[in-house]
């Protein structure tokens, strides 16, 4: 789950990180009473969609005077913000954050992940700041500095205080540098978060560090822990298919091909991608309906892939082990027949009751295609969208 900046800042502040006052806004008139509150000499308007590059794609602007606010707050709110993580579709804004201005000195970076070859939290951090740092990873790669962190003893202020010196922050303010990074270990601790990244982290004109962007995202295994972060929630801001699809415990990612799948177990799904690509064809979606997937979530299912108007073809690729093929036979009949399916359906479906299943769909008098492995099903459903 994905927050706003101006929501990743409310939560750097309780764990002592320093941002800019800054105040959320819904309308014009908002943003023009949050600039009056602020009392600054220049504030900059900023665009609130959960991706990066809004700068580069017009959604964070300097105003000098209230008026400029105003002028601003109009030209952004509403309008369709595109950058590099948006794609060319772009993302309504719908809120803003309006920001006193600072002096930057010294653009960084700092950002926390976990490592899955060590299993610790990493940071890290570079003098690079306000780039894409995959752009300085790919370039530079001695620019990004890294500590796996102890979980038994969190970040040490001696490994702190060595990573402050090695991007640049003076000696003055290295002890700030520390404490954000240590404030923002304990953040993504303990909000079990996925990521924790400031892009950029200033250094200002008198020597203060302060945590300018914010960007948080949760695991959503522990959001049952964190009722104040599922409260941050903003459904506008993620794919309608996505939040369907989580009504009926489905895990769904909208993806950009043409053949949807439909698949139980990651793993699997994962696979069939593959295979779908190399038969030279582009998975419209990921899509595990798990273990326990009854008739109602196989048609759920189909209606949520029907719903993307690029679909070409259906591939259900089932192993029958905890789910048996049976019960996904009769809940793809089911569902075709509901849907009244009109692209073409190729099913591979191996394991328990496989044959039970095959004689349900072979007797479903529907126009479905079967195969025997996922090879011949990548061949025919790649097939099947050329001739659709």
């Amino acid at each position: 789950m994905k927050i706003h900046e101006y929501q990743g800042k409310e939560i750097f502040r309780r764990f002592g990180i320093p941002t800019p006052r800054g105040v959320p806004a819904f309308s014009v008139d908002e943003a023009v009473k949050a600039a009056e509150g602020l009392d600054s000499g220049v504030w900059v308007v900023k665009a609130q969609i959960h991706a990066g590059g809004r700068g580069k794609g017009g959604g964070v602007k300097l105003a000098k005077s209230i008026e400029q606010v105003r002028e601003l707050a109009g030209e952004i709110l509403g309008m369709q913000l595109v950058t590099h993580q948006t794609g060319p579709q772009g993302q309504k804004v719908r809120r803003l954050l309006i920001e006193e201005g600072a002096d930057i000195k010294k653009e960084l970076y700092v950002g926390m992940v976990v490592d899955r070859g060590t299993q610790r939290v990493v940071l890290m951090a570079s003098s690079e700041g306000g780039m894409d740092i995959e752009e300085v990873a790919a370039k530079t790669p001695e620019k990004i500095h890294k500590v796996f962190i102890d979980p038994g003893k969190g970040l040490t202020d001696a490994e702190g205080d060595e990573v402050a010196r090695k991007i640049g922050i003076p000696e003055g303010s290295v002890v700030e540098g520390r404490r954000i990074f240590q404030g923002l270990y304990r953040a993504f601790d303990e909000t079990d978060a996925s990521l924790a990244e400031i892009n950029p982290l200033i250094v200002t004109g008198d020597g203060h560090v302060i945590a300018l962007d914010a960007k948080l995202n949760f695991d959503a295994n522990g959001l049952f822990r964190h009722p104040d972060l599922v409260e941050m929630r903003d459904l506008d801001e993620e794919d309608p298919a996505e939040i369907e699809a989580s009504k009926y415990d489905l895990s769904y990612i909208s993806l950009d091909g043409n053949i949807g799948c439909l698949v139980n177990g990651a793993g699997l799904a994962m696979a069939t991608m593959d295979t779908i690509k190399l038969y030279g064809g582009a998975p419209a979606n990921f899509l595990d309906v798990g273990g326990g997937a009854t008739a109602e979530k196989v048609t759920e299912a189909f209606k949520i892939m029907l719903g993307n108007p690029n679909l070409k073809a259906i591939l259900v690729n089932i192993f029958g082990g905890i789910m048996k093929c049976d019960t996904i036979a009769t809940g793809v009949v089911a569902a075709a027949r509901e849907v009244k399916l009109k692209v073409p359906l190729v099913v591979r479906m191996k394991g328990t009751n496989e044959d039970l299943g095959k004689k349900i769909l072979a007797d479903s008098g529907l126009p479905i295609i079967t195969a025997n492995n996922m090879a011949e099903a990548g061949e025919k459903v790649v097939a099947a969208t050329k001739s659709a």
